[in-house]
Protein backbone atom coordinates (compact mmCIF):
# COMPACT_ATOMS: atom_id res chain seq x y z
CA UNK A 1 0.00 0.00 0.00
CA UNK A 2 2.83 2.65 0.49
CA UNK A 3 4.71 1.79 -2.71
CA UNK A 4 1.10 1.91 -4.17
CA UNK A 5 1.45 5.93 -2.78
CA UNK A 6 -1.25 5.33 0.20
CA UNK A 7 -0.53 7.08 3.58
CA UNK A 8 0.20 4.35 5.78
CA UNK A 9 -0.44 4.37 10.08
CA UNK A 10 0.49 0.95 10.82
CA UNK A 11 -0.48 0.41 14.71
CA UNK A 12 0.42 -2.75 16.95
CA UNK A 13 -1.28 -3.43 20.39
CA UNK A 14 2.55 -5.57 20.87
CA UNK A 15 5.67 -4.46 21.80
CA UNK A 16 7.05 -6.74 18.96
CA UNK A 17 6.97 -6.66 15.53
CA UNK A 18 4.53 -9.48 13.37
CA UNK A 19 1.47 -10.45 16.35
CA UNK A 20 0.81 -13.76 16.35
CA UNK A 21 3.74 -14.59 13.97
CA UNK A 22 6.51 -13.10 15.80
CA UNK A 23 9.65 -14.76 17.09
CA UNK A 24 9.67 -14.67 20.43
CA UNK A 25 13.49 -13.40 22.26
CA UNK A 26 14.63 -13.93 24.91
CA UNK A 27 13.87 -17.02 25.57
CA UNK A 28 12.85 -16.15 29.28
CA UNK A 29 10.12 -14.26 27.51
CA UNK A 30 9.04 -17.51 25.54
CA UNK A 31 8.32 -19.53 28.99
CA UNK A 32 6.60 -16.12 30.55
CA UNK A 33 4.29 -16.52 27.22
CA UNK A 34 3.37 -20.17 27.90
CA UNK A 35 3.00 -19.58 31.30
CA UNK A 36 6.22 -22.38 32.53
CA UNK A 37 7.49 -21.54 36.09
CA UNK A 38 10.87 -20.61 36.84
CA UNK A 39 13.57 -19.31 34.35
CA UNK A 40 15.11 -21.53 31.85
CA UNK A 41 17.53 -24.30 32.88
CA UNK A 42 20.92 -22.70 32.79
CA UNK A 43 21.69 -25.58 29.55
CA UNK A 44 19.54 -23.53 27.21
CA UNK A 45 22.34 -21.22 26.89
CA UNK A 46 21.85 -17.81 26.94
CA UNK A 47 18.36 -16.18 26.67
CA UNK A 48 19.07 -13.66 23.92
CA UNK A 49 20.43 -15.96 21.62
CA UNK A 50 17.27 -17.36 20.87
CA UNK A 51 14.31 -16.41 18.28
CA UNK A 52 11.75 -18.80 18.95
CA UNK A 53 9.02 -18.75 16.12
CA UNK A 54 5.32 -18.40 17.35
CA UNK A 55 4.69 -20.44 13.81
CA UNK A 56 6.17 -22.20 11.99
CA UNK A 57 6.68 -22.25 8.16
CA UNK A 58 9.16 -22.51 5.81
CA UNK A 59 9.75 -20.09 2.13
CA UNK A 60 8.79 -21.98 -0.87
CA UNK A 61 12.47 -21.31 -2.92
CA UNK A 62 10.49 -20.60 -6.20
CA UNK A 63 7.24 -19.49 -4.28
CA UNK A 64 4.72 -16.24 -4.36
CA UNK A 65 6.83 -14.59 -0.88
CA UNK A 66 10.00 -14.72 -2.21
CA UNK A 67 8.81 -12.83 -5.33
CA UNK A 68 7.27 -10.49 -3.22
CA UNK A 69 10.41 -10.26 -1.26
CA UNK A 70 12.67 -9.77 -4.38
CA UNK A 71 10.43 -7.08 -6.30
CA UNK A 72 10.58 -5.01 -3.29
CA UNK A 73 13.94 -5.87 -1.91
CA UNK A 74 12.81 -6.53 0.97
CA UNK A 75 15.73 -9.24 0.69
CA UNK A 76 18.00 -6.53 1.41
CA UNK A 77 17.04 -6.75 5.01
CA UNK A 78 17.46 -10.57 5.34
CA UNK A 79 19.37 -13.14 4.92
CA UNK A 80 18.46 -16.62 3.89
CA UNK A 81 19.67 -20.74 4.41
CA UNK A 82 18.43 -23.46 2.48
CA UNK A 83 16.72 -26.20 4.52
CA UNK A 84 18.29 -29.32 4.65
CA UNK A 85 16.12 -31.70 3.67
CA UNK A 86 12.08 -32.16 3.56
CA UNK A 87 11.31 -36.14 4.52
CA UNK A 88 8.00 -38.06 4.86
CA UNK A 89 6.64 -40.52 6.96
CA UNK A 90 5.74 -43.98 6.13
CA UNK A 91 4.97 -47.09 8.55
CA UNK A 92 6.51 -45.61 11.48
CA UNK A 93 9.60 -44.42 9.58
CA UNK A 94 10.69 -41.37 7.93
CA UNK A 95 12.43 -41.16 4.40
CA UNK A 96 13.40 -38.27 2.25
CA UNK A 97 11.57 -36.82 -0.01
CA UNK A 98 13.79 -37.39 -3.25
CA UNK A 99 15.09 -34.25 -4.43
CA UNK A 100 17.56 -35.51 -7.58
CA UNK A 101 16.62 -38.03 -10.08
CA UNK A 102 19.52 -40.15 -8.89
CA UNK A 103 17.63 -39.74 -5.08
CA UNK A 104 14.61 -40.74 -6.68
CA UNK A 105 16.16 -44.08 -8.23
CA UNK A 106 17.86 -45.15 -5.04
CA UNK A 107 15.25 -43.57 -2.48
CA UNK A 108 13.43 -46.98 -0.79
CA UNK A 109 10.34 -45.34 -1.08
CA UNK A 110 9.19 -46.99 -3.64
CA UNK A 111 9.76 -50.47 -5.69
CA UNK A 112 12.10 -49.85 -9.57
CA UNK A 113 8.54 -50.73 -11.48
CA UNK A 114 7.07 -47.68 -9.61
CA UNK A 115 10.38 -45.61 -9.98
CA UNK A 116 9.59 -45.88 -13.23
CA UNK A 117 5.82 -45.39 -13.60
CA UNK A 118 6.33 -42.32 -11.61
CA UNK A 119 9.43 -40.93 -13.51
CA UNK A 120 7.11 -40.96 -16.37
CA UNK A 121 4.68 -39.08 -14.33
CA UNK A 122 7.41 -36.51 -13.27
CA UNK A 123 8.31 -35.74 -16.87
CA UNK A 124 4.75 -35.37 -17.70
CA UNK A 125 4.40 -32.67 -14.86
CA UNK A 126 7.62 -30.84 -16.32
CA UNK A 127 6.49 -30.68 -19.99
CA UNK A 128 2.77 -29.72 -18.64
CA UNK A 129 1.34 -26.37 -20.45
CA UNK A 130 -2.50 -25.78 -19.73
CA UNK A 131 -1.93 -23.81 -23.66
CA UNK A 132 -0.23 -26.11 -25.35
CA UNK A 133 -2.32 -29.82 -25.83
CA UNK A 134 0.53 -31.63 -27.60
CA UNK A 135 1.61 -31.95 -23.94
CA UNK A 136 -1.72 -32.60 -22.17
CA UNK A 137 -1.97 -36.37 -23.84
CA UNK A 138 -5.74 -36.35 -23.48
CA UNK A 139 -5.97 -35.26 -19.96
CA UNK A 140 -8.49 -31.80 -19.53
CA UNK A 141 -6.88 -29.33 -17.37
CA UNK A 142 -9.95 -27.88 -16.08
CA UNK A 143 -12.24 -31.25 -16.22
CA UNK A 144 -9.91 -34.27 -15.27
CA UNK A 145 -9.39 -35.25 -11.82
CA UNK A 146 -6.75 -35.90 -10.16
CA UNK A 147 -7.30 -39.26 -9.23
CA UNK A 148 -7.55 -40.09 -12.60
CA UNK A 149 -3.93 -38.76 -13.64
CA UNK A 150 -2.89 -40.78 -11.16
CA UNK A 151 -4.61 -43.73 -12.93
CA UNK A 152 -3.34 -42.73 -16.01
CA UNK A 153 0.70 -43.42 -14.73
CA UNK A 154 -1.09 -46.51 -12.74
CA UNK A 155 0.35 -44.82 -9.42
CA UNK A 156 0.49 -47.18 -5.82
CA UNK A 157 -1.19 -45.74 -2.97
CA UNK A 158 1.86 -45.06 -1.24
CA UNK A 159 3.16 -42.95 -4.22
CA UNK A 160 -0.11 -40.97 -4.08
CA UNK A 161 0.34 -40.18 -1.00
CA UNK A 162 3.45 -38.96 -0.77
CA UNK A 163 2.79 -37.12 -4.27
CA UNK A 164 -0.05 -35.37 -2.84
CA UNK A 165 1.79 -34.14 0.41
CA UNK A 166 4.59 -34.15 0.45
CA UNK A 167 4.94 -32.49 -3.00
CA UNK A 168 2.00 -30.78 -3.99
CA UNK A 169 1.26 -30.24 -0.11
CA UNK A 170 -2.25 -30.76 0.47
CA UNK A 171 -3.40 -31.58 3.70
CA UNK A 172 -6.27 -33.52 2.93
CA UNK A 173 -7.16 -35.82 0.22
CA UNK A 174 -9.65 -33.48 -1.10
CA UNK A 175 -7.77 -32.58 -3.86
CA UNK A 176 -8.22 -36.02 -5.60
CA UNK A 177 -11.89 -35.06 -7.09
CA UNK A 178 -11.16 -31.54 -7.82
CA UNK A 179 -9.45 -30.50 -11.96
CA UNK A 180 -5.93 -31.49 -12.15
CA UNK A 181 -4.83 -28.11 -13.06
CA UNK A 182 -3.94 -27.10 -9.75
CA UNK A 183 -2.29 -29.93 -8.44
CA UNK A 184 0.03 -29.77 -11.65
CA UNK A 185 1.16 -26.69 -11.20
CA UNK A 186 1.56 -27.43 -7.24
CA UNK A 187 4.34 -29.70 -8.21
CA UNK A 188 5.70 -27.83 -10.61
CA UNK A 189 5.89 -25.38 -8.03
CA UNK A 190 8.00 -27.71 -6.18
CA UNK A 191 9.85 -28.77 -8.66
CA UNK A 192 11.28 -25.46 -9.36
CA UNK A 193 12.13 -24.42 -6.28
CA UNK A 194 13.98 -27.48 -5.66
CA UNK A 195 15.67 -27.14 -8.68
CA UNK A 196 16.75 -22.99 -7.55
CA UNK A 197 18.90 -24.49 -4.51
CA UNK A 198 19.09 -28.60 -5.05
CA UNK A 199 18.55 -29.58 -1.15
CA UNK A 200 14.97 -29.00 -0.92
CA UNK A 201 12.56 -26.26 -2.26
CA UNK A 202 12.31 -24.47 1.05
CA UNK A 203 14.17 -21.43 2.51
CA UNK A 204 14.29 -20.28 6.36
CA UNK A 205 15.64 -16.36 7.28
CA UNK A 206 18.74 -16.13 9.57
CA UNK A 207 17.30 -15.01 13.07
CA UNK A 208 13.78 -16.46 12.57
CA UNK A 209 10.65 -15.52 10.83
CA UNK A 210 9.95 -11.92 12.78
CA UNK A 211 12.60 -10.80 10.05
CA UNK A 212 9.96 -10.70 7.54
CA UNK A 213 7.19 -8.24 8.92
CA UNK A 214 10.46 -5.64 9.97
CA UNK A 215 11.57 -5.86 6.34
CA UNK A 216 8.06 -5.26 4.89
CA UNK A 217 8.06 -2.20 7.98
CA UNK A 218 11.94 -1.13 6.95
CA UNK A 219 10.15 -0.73 3.14
CA UNK A 220 6.95 1.02 3.97
CA UNK A 221 8.88 3.65 5.93
CA UNK A 222 11.15 4.42 3.07
CA UNK A 223 7.41 5.02 1.21
CA UNK A 224 6.42 7.10 4.08
CA UNK A 225 4.69 4.75 6.14
CA UNK A 226 4.47 5.07 9.59
CA UNK A 227 5.27 2.58 12.80
CA UNK A 228 3.89 2.43 16.16
CA UNK A 229 4.32 -0.34 18.40
CA UNK A 230 3.37 -0.42 21.60
CA UNK A 231 0.05 1.31 20.67
CA UNK A 232 -3.33 -0.04 22.35
CA UNK A 233 -6.32 0.62 20.50
CA UNK A 234 -9.38 1.27 22.13
CA UNK A 235 -11.86 1.63 20.04
CA UNK A 236 -12.55 0.59 16.14
CA UNK A 237 -15.30 4.43 14.97
CA UNK A 238 -17.64 3.28 12.53
CA UNK A 239 -20.02 5.82 11.39
CA UNK A 240 -23.10 4.12 8.98
CA UNK A 241 -21.55 1.10 8.78
CA UNK A 242 -17.89 2.89 7.08
CA UNK A 243 -14.91 2.90 9.38
CA UNK A 244 -13.79 6.41 9.71
CA UNK A 245 -10.97 5.84 12.30
CA UNK A 246 -8.98 4.28 15.02
CA UNK A 247 -9.20 5.69 18.48
CA UNK A 248 -6.28 4.57 20.47
CA UNK A 249 -5.20 6.41 23.80
CA UNK A 250 -7.73 9.12 23.63
CA UNK A 251 -6.64 10.54 20.31
CA UNK A 252 -8.62 9.13 16.94
CA UNK A 253 -6.57 8.76 13.22
CA UNK A 254 -8.67 9.05 10.97
CA UNK A 255 -8.54 6.27 7.89
CA UNK A 256 -11.00 5.43 5.01
CA UNK A 257 -9.93 2.02 5.14
CA UNK A 258 -8.70 -0.27 7.94
CA UNK A 259 -6.67 -3.51 7.53
CA UNK A 260 -5.89 -5.50 10.64
CA UNK A 261 -6.23 -9.17 11.96
CA UNK A 262 -8.85 -11.18 13.46
CA UNK A 263 -7.58 -10.18 17.18
CA UNK A 264 -9.20 -6.50 16.70
CA UNK A 265 -11.93 -7.18 15.73
CA UNK A 266 -13.85 -10.34 17.22
CA UNK A 267 -17.54 -9.38 16.34
CA UNK A 268 -16.66 -9.47 12.52
CA UNK A 269 -14.56 -13.04 12.14
CA UNK A 270 -15.60 -16.49 12.73
CA UNK A 271 -14.52 -19.68 13.97
CA UNK A 272 -14.05 -22.49 11.17
CA UNK A 273 -11.63 -24.62 12.72
CA UNK A 274 -8.39 -24.99 15.66
CA UNK A 275 -4.67 -25.61 14.85
CA UNK A 276 -2.19 -27.02 17.31
CA UNK A 277 1.24 -26.07 17.71
CA UNK A 278 4.19 -27.63 20.09
CA UNK A 279 6.93 -25.65 20.36
CA UNK A 280 9.87 -28.70 21.42
CA UNK A 281 13.31 -27.71 22.36
CA UNK A 282 15.95 -30.58 21.72
CA UNK A 283 19.83 -31.09 22.07
CA UNK A 284 19.95 -33.34 19.23
CA UNK A 285 19.09 -33.65 15.59
CA UNK A 286 16.12 -35.79 14.61
CA UNK A 287 16.90 -39.13 14.72
CA UNK A 288 17.08 -40.53 10.60
CA UNK A 289 17.48 -37.37 8.99
CA UNK A 290 20.93 -37.40 8.65
CA UNK A 291 21.89 -35.14 11.16
CA UNK A 292 20.30 -32.46 9.17
CA UNK A 293 20.62 -28.67 10.91
CA UNK A 294 17.02 -27.62 9.45
CA UNK A 295 14.08 -30.30 7.91
CA UNK A 296 10.34 -30.42 7.51
CA UNK A 297 8.99 -33.84 7.87
CA UNK A 298 5.59 -34.60 6.53
CA UNK A 299 3.35 -37.20 8.11
CA UNK A 300 0.45 -37.85 5.54
CA UNK A 301 -2.84 -38.16 7.10
CA UNK A 302 -4.20 -41.57 6.05
CA UNK A 303 -0.60 -42.74 7.78
CA UNK A 304 -1.80 -42.29 11.25
CA UNK A 305 -5.78 -42.66 10.32
CA UNK A 306 -6.46 -38.62 10.12
CA UNK A 307 -8.08 -36.11 7.60
CA UNK A 308 -5.37 -33.71 7.54
CA UNK A 309 -1.40 -34.54 7.35
CA UNK A 310 0.61 -33.62 10.39
CA UNK A 311 3.76 -30.95 10.02
CA UNK A 312 7.46 -30.55 11.35
CA UNK A 313 9.52 -27.87 10.99
CA UNK A 314 12.73 -28.18 12.22
CA UNK A 315 15.25 -25.17 12.34
CA UNK A 316 18.28 -24.81 15.06
CA UNK A 317 21.70 -22.99 16.05
CA UNK A 318 22.83 -22.80 12.22
CA UNK A 319 19.67 -19.96 11.66
CA UNK A 320 20.29 -17.79 14.51
CA UNK A 321 16.99 -18.97 16.64
CA UNK A 322 18.73 -21.24 19.27
CA UNK A 323 21.91 -21.44 21.60
CA UNK A 324 25.02 -23.29 20.36
CA UNK A 325 24.05 -27.07 19.94
CA UNK A 326 20.18 -26.39 20.20
CA UNK A 327 17.43 -27.36 18.18
CA UNK A 328 13.84 -26.42 17.74
CA UNK A 329 11.15 -28.50 16.17
CA UNK A 330 7.78 -27.60 16.14
CA UNK A 331 4.47 -29.92 15.45
CA UNK A 332 1.55 -28.58 14.08
CA UNK A 333 -1.86 -29.56 12.29
CA UNK A 334 -5.51 -28.89 12.35
CA UNK A 335 -7.14 -29.99 15.59
CA UNK A 336 -9.99 -32.72 14.45
CA UNK A 337 -10.64 -34.44 18.08
CA UNK A 338 -11.15 -33.31 21.77
CA UNK A 339 -7.65 -34.39 22.84
CA UNK A 340 -5.25 -32.52 20.32
CA UNK A 341 -2.64 -33.56 21.76
CA UNK A 342 -3.02 -37.13 21.94
CA UNK A 343 -3.13 -36.14 17.83
CA UNK A 344 0.25 -35.22 17.76
CA UNK A 345 1.65 -37.97 19.40
CA UNK A 346 3.46 -39.74 16.15
CA UNK A 347 5.11 -36.58 16.03
CA UNK A 348 6.97 -36.45 18.90
CA UNK A 349 8.00 -39.81 18.98
CA UNK A 350 9.82 -38.70 16.53
CA UNK A 351 11.34 -35.66 18.60
CA UNK A 352 11.95 -38.05 21.69
CA UNK A 353 13.68 -37.12 23.88
CA UNK A 354 12.53 -33.48 24.04
CA UNK A 355 13.93 -31.11 26.87
CA UNK A 356 10.91 -28.56 26.71
CA UNK A 357 7.59 -28.46 25.39
CA UNK A 358 5.22 -25.25 24.35
CA UNK A 359 1.85 -26.24 23.49
CA UNK A 360 -0.95 -23.71 22.17
CA UNK A 361 -4.18 -24.37 20.13
CA UNK A 362 -5.01 -21.69 18.42
CA UNK A 363 -8.67 -21.10 16.61
CA UNK A 364 -8.46 -20.16 12.97
CA UNK A 365 -10.70 -17.15 12.18
CA UNK A 366 -12.16 -16.02 8.91
CA UNK A 367 -13.75 -12.80 8.44
CA UNK A 368 -17.28 -12.72 8.05
CA UNK A 369 -17.52 -10.29 4.83
CA UNK A 370 -15.28 -8.82 2.26
CA UNK A 371 -15.32 -5.50 3.65
CA UNK A 372 -16.96 -3.84 1.30
CA UNK A 373 -19.51 -1.76 3.24
CA UNK A 374 -17.28 -1.19 5.94
CA UNK A 375 -13.95 -1.06 4.54
CA UNK A 376 -12.53 -2.67 6.92
CA UNK A 377 -10.66 -5.73 5.33
CA UNK A 378 -9.55 -8.85 7.86
CA UNK A 379 -6.54 -10.91 7.67
CA UNK A 380 -7.27 -14.93 7.60
CA UNK A 381 -5.23 -16.47 10.70
CA UNK A 382 -2.23 -17.98 9.87
CA UNK A 383 -3.22 -22.15 9.12
CA UNK A 384 -1.60 -25.23 9.61
CA UNK A 385 0.50 -25.22 6.52
CA UNK A 386 4.23 -25.00 6.95
CA UNK A 387 4.69 -22.49 3.75
CA UNK A 388 3.42 -19.07 3.15
CA UNK A 389 1.95 -19.66 -0.03
CA UNK A 390 -2.11 -19.33 1.70
CA UNK A 391 -0.94 -16.67 3.22
CA UNK A 392 -0.10 -14.96 0.15
CA UNK A 393 -3.13 -15.71 -1.79
CA UNK A 394 -4.50 -14.07 0.80
CA UNK A 395 -2.58 -10.90 0.73
CA UNK A 396 -3.31 -10.76 -2.64
CA UNK A 397 -7.07 -11.36 -2.17
CA UNK A 398 -7.08 -8.21 0.51
CA UNK A 399 -5.13 -6.43 -2.31
CA UNK A 400 -7.99 -7.01 -4.77
CA UNK A 401 -10.71 -6.23 -1.89
CA UNK A 402 -9.41 -2.59 -1.05
CA UNK A 403 -8.47 -1.69 -4.63
CA UNK A 404 -10.44 -3.34 -6.79
CA UNK A 405 -7.91 -4.90 -9.46
CA UNK A 406 -5.24 -7.62 -8.88
CA UNK A 407 -2.09 -7.77 -7.03
CA UNK A 408 0.57 -7.49 -9.67
CA UNK A 409 4.75 -8.17 -9.26
CA UNK A 410 5.08 -6.34 -12.24
CA UNK A 411 3.73 -3.67 -11.54
CA UNK A 412 5.23 -3.47 -8.16
CA UNK A 413 8.59 -3.70 -9.71
CA UNK A 414 7.95 -0.50 -12.08
CA UNK A 415 6.68 1.35 -9.20
CA UNK A 416 9.97 1.08 -7.14
CA UNK A 417 11.98 1.81 -10.26
CA UNK A 418 10.56 5.17 -10.67
CA UNK A 419 11.75 6.17 -7.03
CA UNK A 420 14.93 4.33 -7.27
CA UNK A 421 15.92 4.19 -10.59
CA UNK A 422 16.69 1.41 -12.71
CA UNK A 423 19.41 -1.17 -11.58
Amino acid sequence: MSVNGKKVLHMDRNPYYGGESASITPLEDLYKRFKIPGAPPASMGRGRDWNVDLIPKFLMANGQLVKMLLYTEVTRYLDFKVTEGSFVYKGGKIYKVPSTEAEALASSLMGLFEKRRFRKFLVYVANFDEKDPRTLEGIDPKKTAMREVYKKFDLGQDVIDFTGHALALYRTDDYLDQPCCETINRIKLYSESLARYGKSPYLYPLYGLGELPQGFARLSAIYGGTYMLNKPIEEIIVQNGKVIGVKSEGEIARCKQLICDPSYVKDRVEKVGQVIRVICILSHPIKNTNDANSCQIIIPQNQVNRKSDIYVCMISSAHNVAAQGKYIAIVSTTVETKEPEKEIRPALELLEPIEQKFVSISDLLVPKDLGTESQIFISRTYDATTHFETTCDDIKDIYKRMTGSEFDFEEMKRKKNDIYGED
